[in-house]
C-alpha cells in the first residue's frame, strides 16, 4: 500500500495566506465587539482566536473551519461575568470545555452530525441572512439602539431601519463598494481574494473622495495575565448547569458550521461521522487554553471560514495563518489596520452572508419533497426569529413528525389488512 502524499504548493500557500488574512480582518472588530458585549476586556476577544487557532488547526478534522468568539455564547458568559466578575468567565468556559471533552468521549457528536441536509442548508441560509442583517446599522451609518437581549433578528433590523432617515451616504458608499467589487472580483478574477479586493477598492474610494467613517482604531498590545478564581460548593448549582448549556450550544454551533463550510466548498469526499466527535474534542482542548485567560469560548464562525475559502484557503494552514495575522496586525500593523473603516468590514460580512443564501436551493424548492422544503424554510426562518440551536431542533422535529405519521399510516394499513383477512 502506497503512503498518501500531499504536496503543499505555492498555490496552496497563496490561498491560505489570503484566506487567513481576510479571516483575521473580519475577526478584529468582531472579536473586540463580542468580548465587550460580554463585559470582558475587548482584547480577550482576540486572545480567543490567537490561542485556539493553532490547536483547532492541528487537532480538528475540518481543515478550513475557523473558530472565534460568537454571539451564541454571549448570554452564558455575560451572565457569569455579571455574577462573578472576570473570574466567572474563566470558570464557566473551563467547565464548558470539560463537558465538550465528555461529549467527544461519549461520541455524542456523531448524533448531532446526522442532522438532515435540508436543515443544514436552511441553517446556512438563515445564518447568511443574519450576517447581512446584523451589519445593516453599520452599513447605513445609523446609530440605532438595538435590543441585543432579543434573538429576533427581524425585530433588530426593524429597529435599525426605523432610523433610515439618519443614513450616512459615506457609510453606504464604503460598504456598498466592498460588496459590489467583491462580486466583480469573484466573477472576473476568480483566483483573487474577492473580499480583500473589495476592501482595498473601498479604502481607495474613501481616501480619494474624503469619505470619513469610524475606523478600527488602535488595538491594545498587552498580554493578558492568567485569571485566578476559586471554586465554592454553590458553584455546583450555579456554574455547572450553565456550563453544560454553553457546551451544548458551542458543540452544535461547531458541527453545523463545519457542515455548512463543507457544503459551501462542494466537497465530494465528506468528512467521516467519527470526525464530529474529534472536532468537538479539539475545540474542548483549545477552549481550555483560552479559559485560562478568561477569554471567550471559540466556536465555528461562518463569516471567517467562508471568507477564507472564498479567498483560496484550502488547508489547515489557513486557520494557523488566521491566528498569526491577528497577532501580527496587533503588534506590527496596528497603524495600518487602525485606519480601515468599520463599514468596509461590515461590507465583507454582508458579502459572505449573501453568498450563503443558498440560491440553488431556492430555485429547486418547488421540486423538493414537501418535508425537505418545509424543513429548509422553517430552519432558515427560525434562525432569524429565535436562535440557531432551536432552529435546528424545529427543522429536525419535522422529520420526526413525518416518521410518526408514517408509522401511524403503516399500522393502520396493517390493521386493515388483518381485518380483511379475518373477515375471509
Amino acid at each position: 500500500m502506497k503512503p498518501l502524499r500531499f504536496r503543499y504548493s505555492w498555490k496552496f500557500l497563496a490561498g491560505d495566506l489570503a484566506g487567513g488574512a481576510i479571516a483575521a480582518l473580519i475577526a478584529l472588530p468582531y472579536g473586540l465587539a463580542m468580548a465587550n458585549m460580554m463585559g470582558l476586556p475587548p482584547v480577550l476577544g482576540l486572545v480567543t482566536s490567537i490561542s485556539t487557532a493553532p490547536i483547532t488547526a492541528i487537532l480538528g478534522r475540518n481543515p478550513v473551519l475557523i473558530g472565534g468568539t460568537a454571539s451564541a455564547t454571549v448570554p452564558f458568559i455575560s451572565q457569569a461575568v455579571r455574577s462573578q466578575g472576570i473570574g466567572g468567565a474563566a470558570k464557566i468556559c473551563i467547565c464548558a470545555s470539560v463537558f465538550m471533552l465528555v461529549f467527544s468521549f461519549l461520541r455524542i457528536g456523531r448524533f448531532i452530525h446526522k442532522v438532515p441536509q435540508p436543515v443544514v442548508t436552511g441553517f446556512s441560509c438563515g445564518i447568511g441572512a443574519m450576517m447581512f442583517l446584523s451589519q445593516l446599522g453599520v452599513m447605513l451609518g445609523v446609530k440605532a439602539v438595538v435590543d441585543r437581549t432579543s434573538n429576533n433578528m427581524i425585530y433588530q433590523s426593524w429597529q435599525v431601519l426605523s432610523h433610515f432617515p439618519e443614513t450616512q451616504l459615506a457609510a453606504v458608499i464604503i460598504s456598498g463598494a466592498v460588496i459590489i467589487f467583491a462580486f466583480v472580483s469573484a466573477r472576473f478574477i476568480p483566483r483573487a481574494p474577492a473580499p480583500l479586493m473589495g476592501i482595498l477598492v473601498s479604502v481607495a474610494i474613501a481616501l480619494t473622495f474624503g469619505l470619513h467613517q469610524r475606523e478600527v482604531g488602535k488595538l491594545p498590545l498587552e498580554i493578558p495575565p492568567f485569571i485566578p478564581f476559586s471554586w465554592t460548593p454553590t458553584d455546583v448549582l450555579k456554574v455547572i448547569p450553565d456550563a453544560l448549556g454553553l457546551a451544548f450550544v458551542a458543540s452544535v454551533n461547531i458541527l453545523l458550521t463545519s457542515r455548512v463550510v463543507e457544503h459551501f466548498r462542494g466537497r465530494h469526499a465528506h468528512l467521516k461521522i467519527s470526525d464530529a466527535d474529534a472536532e468537538i474534542g479539539a475545540y474542548g482542548i483549545a477552549n481550555m487554553v483560552a479559559g485560562i485567560f478568561a477569554a471567550p469560548m471559540s466556536v465555528g464562525i461562518p463569516a471567517r471560514s467562508l471568507a477564507s475559502v472564498r479567498c483560496g484557503g484550502v488547508t489547515r494552514m489557513s486557520n494557523i495563518f488566521h491566528g498569526l495575522f491577528i497577532l501580527a496586525f496587533v503588534i506590527l500593523g496596528n497603524n495600518y489596520i487602525s485606519h480601515i473603516p468599520i463599514p468596509a468590514l461590515a461590507g465583507v460580512t454582508a458579502y459572505i452572508g449573501v453568498c450563503l443564501l443558498e440560491w440553488s436551493t431556492w430555485r429547486r424548492l418547488s421540486k423538493m419533497r414537501r418535508v425537505d422544503a418545509l424543513a429548509f424554510l422553517c430552519t432558515a426562518a427560525a434562525v432569524l426569529v429565535v436562535n440557531a440551536v432551536l432552529a435546528v431542533a424545529i427543522g429536525c422535529s419535522l422529520y420526526f413528525l413525518r416518521y410518526l405519521y408514517g408509522r401511524l399510516v403503516t399500522s393502520k394499513q396493517t390493521a386493515n389488512v388483518a381485518a380483511m383477512q379475518g373477515a375471509r
